[in-house]
């Protein structure tokens, strides 16, 4: 409690750099909304996945429900920056590709969807014509973390926000969590309000969406977490554990706190070893994991982690030596049911996107 207080003392002393980040904001901004920088506009659905603020806000997530309902009907692909990889440029994920390459959350893509094209590039205004190239047949692309981005103008925009943390109620970086103003929340076709309460009520749905002021032209969901069955690491197989079972939780993620509610519903007894987002785990993280895994004097005990640290930590595969290492899906779970609705207004996009061959 004494170190959440004292962060946000500190960040509070940075609100002149806070202010100095809104006003460079606003002004760039101001620049696309006179279109004296101009977005650019392809010839086939683009939809883009992203938040206004930093931090975990469910997009992996999205992206990942976005394709397993789309691609059963229309070639799709997903394009991502690639955050935290170890190369540059425009790449397209092959059979052997590694985190490393394209970065933890495509990578995620790639595995759980590997007849979908997943390509990476800083640039998007470059990749997309790339991607076109590798893979012509291609009818829509997901882009993802792509909403501040505005060189690309996407014809479909989803914008998730946490319930824990509106971005109505949030202030710019690094006093806040914002990375763009409030009212960019208007360029949105969809906004979701993501992590929210299993039991939300209908009172506080419509609160929040007073909160939000949408335009009459938007529409607003709310998803909760779904975890699903942990699944080991590298075998892959299924495995329900019982509140007896002591977990090491490893996680490298923005916003574990979800995470930690699932498993203090779920166990007694549970450890965590805490990394910053997007963490390259070393070959010391490793040993570090091994060793407090071993002084678990538990009979049941398992590693746990997420499937965005799988993606980092499959590279000690070979020094796992049949540990039990498992993995924890997450998905979305629209409330009010109205999975459907949101399921519909996405292929109508589509579908009747006019360039669609």
């Amino acid at each position: 409690m004494f170190s959440n207080w004292f962060l946000k003392s500190f960040r509070v002393l940075l609100l002149p750099f806070a202010v100095l980040f809104w006003l460079a904001v606003v002004i760039r901004n101001w620049l696309y909304d006179k279109k004296i920088i101009k977005s650019i506009s392809f010839g086939l659905p683009l939809i883009c996945v992203g938040n206004l603020a930093v931090g975990g806000t469910g997009k992996s997530p999205m992206v990942e429900y976005l394709v397993k309902h789309l691609k059963n009907r229309f070639k799709v692909a997903t394009l991502s920056r690639g955050y935290k990889r170890k190369t540059k440029g425009y790449a397209l994920a092959k059979s052997d590709t590694t985190a490393i390459d394209i970065g933890d959350e495509p990578m995620q893509f790639h595995l759980k969807f590997p007849d979908i094209p997943v390509a990476v590039g800083e640039e998007r205004l470059d990749a997309i014509p790339q991607l076109l190239h590798d893979r012509p047949d291609t009818q829509a692309i997901i882009l993802d973390d792509a909403f501040q981005h505005r060189i690309v103008n996407a014809g479909l925009n989803i914008l998730l926000t946490d319930y824990n943390n509106l971005f109505t109620r949030d202030f710019f970086l690094p006093t806040g969590d914002l990375r763009d103003q409030r009212t960019s929340s208007k360029r949105a076709h969809i906004i979701i309000v993501t992590k929210c309460k299993n039991d939300l009520s209908e009172e506080e749905r419509k609160k929040i969406i007073k909160e939000i002021n949408p335009l009459p032209h938007q529409q607003v969901f709310f998803t909760c977490i779904s975890y699903g069955t942990p699944y080991h690491i590298t075998k892959r197989d299924f495995r329900f554990f019982d509140e007896r079972t002591e977990v090491l939780l490893v996680a490298g993620i923005a916003n574990p706190r979800p995470l930690k509610n699932f498993l203090e519903e779920r166990i007694e007894t549970y450890y965590m070893m805490s990394y910053r987002d997007h963490h390259i785990f070393s070959m010391q993280d490793w040993k570090d994991i091994q060793k407090r895994f071993d002084g678990i004097q538990a009979e049941k005990k398992i590693l746990l982690t997420t499937e965005k640290d799988a993606m980092r930590l499959l590279k000690f595969s070979g020094e796992m030596n049949g540990m039990p290492f498992y993995v924890l899906p997450i998905e979305h779970k629209f409330l009010f049911n109205q999975e459907h609705e949101f399921n519909d207004i996405v292929i109508r996009f589509i579908q009747n996107f006019k360039h669609l061959d």
